[in-house]
């Protein structure tokens, strides 16, 4: 069991956030009340939980709805898209010609993992630009 003071160390947020987060329903309340109150492991994952989603992009309103979903702990799933949807995309240009463009959280892909793709497409636009140039003068 933890204080809350041990609960906020733990996860690098304030105690004035952490009970916030019970305030608005997304951490469960302590056990206990008052002094007496504690704090579990579950509480720990709860706050690690929502400090992964929160720095992946994720609102409080968007973490909030996956919490009381039924696959609460699994990977968000992309909102619906509809009218007035806004949406952050990545865009990258290979060449003159050639761009790809990519919504990093409905494709599932980290900002480190964006990264390692974009790198992957400009190696693989190289070797085969070097390729078609080898055929070229055969």
């Amino acid at each position: 069991s933890y204080s809350i003071e041990e609960l906020a160390t733990l996860t690098e947020l304030p105690r004035r956030t952490v009970r916030y987060y019970i305030q608005q329903g997304l951490v469960d309340r302590p056990i206990g009340e008052k002094r007496a109150a504690y704090y579990t492991a579950s509480h720990l994952d709860q706050l690690l939980t929502i400090r992964k989603w929160q720095n992946a992009g994720l609102s409080l309103d968007r973490i909030g709805e996956i919490l009381r979903g039924p696959d609460a702990g699994m990977l968000p799933p992309p909102r619906p898209r509809g009218p007035g949807t806004v949406e952050v995309w990545s865009h990258l240009v290979v060449t003159d010609g050639l761009e790809i463009t990519l919504e990093p959280s409905r494709a599932g892909m980290s900002p480190e993992d964006v990264r390692t793709f974009f790198r992957g497409v400009a190696a693989l636009y190289e070797r085969t630009k070097q390729q078609g140039g080898d055929h070229a003068k055969k």
